[in-house]
């Protein structure tokens, strides 16, 4: 336990807290969008259950690490020849399944926003709650093995002497920034998501980044099953740090608009004065 307290565990748990919150966000955005479907007293019903499902989730695939690294091996192989190649492995499929239906949802989002409310769906609250919690809990196992696989990625097992953590240090320390970031991510749900809910433009932009992290999904899943086109094209994996500042510079901006609009002073007519003035001075009885 002394190693916990040493400055590099604490650094590590700062920034595995820091990237949890970060690859959190597109778990608070489909919260958000899912959640503002539901009556307003169900809301933050909703925002819990998923984000305590998220941490569950995610501790249970850390005690279970050793399996979710196993899954890396080959579960079948695909050979076309010279025009196509894979080797499936069960994170690839996890990872692949999770991103079409991120798509799927995504584009039926967007496509239900714009084309409306169809007659008849009034009454149906009573199961949307647990139709939200279900949609809820399989994108979580998928966000859940994208954010313990990164996490695994940056804190080292080895045994301290060797200058790593061990692994119940690196287990202790994985499980604490999972449950801060989760804890930060519960304040801050329910402000979120009455701003995306309360900005149309906003419900459209998260959902973009939805289908954003969605193909980025696809790709890495496509990336670990080692899918290859020919003999020198072979689908590599879309850096996370390309697609989060594009997430980002787009807020900024959407941000500035908003602020734009509501500083900005409403378009007067200076006829209008001349015209009332004229008005005014007119007998009305002539």
């Amino acid at each position: 336990m002394d190693i916990l307290f040493t400055p590099n565990a604490l650094l590590a748990l700062l920034t595995l807290t820091f990237l949890e919150i970060i690859l959190g966000i597109d778990n608070i955005v489909f919260l958000s969008i899912v959640s503002g479907k539901l009556n307003t007293e169900d809301q933050p019903k909703a925002r819990r259950i998923g984000l305590l499902l998220a941490m569950v989730f995610r501790i249970i695939l850390l005690f279970g690490i050793t399996w979710v690294l196993s899954l890396q091996d080959t579960l079948f192989s695909i050979d076309l020849g010279a025009f196509f190649q894979a080797h499936v492995t069960g994170q690839s499929l996890i990872i692949f399944g999770g991103g079409l239906f991120l798509l799927y949802k995504s584009v039926s989002e967007i496509h239900h926003k714009l084309e409306g409310e169809e007659e008849g769906t009034t009454g149906k609250a009573s199961n949307s709650l647990s139709k939200a919690i279900i949609q809820i809990a399989l994108l979580n196992i998928v966000f859940s093995f994208d954010s313990i696989l990164t996490a695994v990625g940056m804190v080292s097992m080895k045994e301290p002497i060797e200058g790593g953590f061990g692994y119940e240090g690196a287990l202790i320390i994985m499980i604490l920034s999972v449950v801060i970031s989760i804890i930060i991510m519960m304040v801050f749900a329910g402000p979120v998501s009455k701003f995306v809910n309360e900005h149309p433009t906003i419900q459209i932009l998260g959902l973009s980044f939805l289908i954003l992290i969605g193909v980025m999904l696809l790709a890495e899943g496509s990336h670990l099953a080692h899918f290859r086109f020919g003999n020198d094209v072979e689908v590599t994996s879309i850096p996370k740090g390309y697609l989060y500042f594009s997430i980002f510079f787009s807020l900024f901006v959407e941000f500035l608009n908003l602020r734009m609009k509501k500083t900005k002073k409403p378009v007067k007519l200076h006829n209008n004065k001349i015209i009332d003035k004229d008005l005014t001075n007119t007998d009305i009885t002539d």
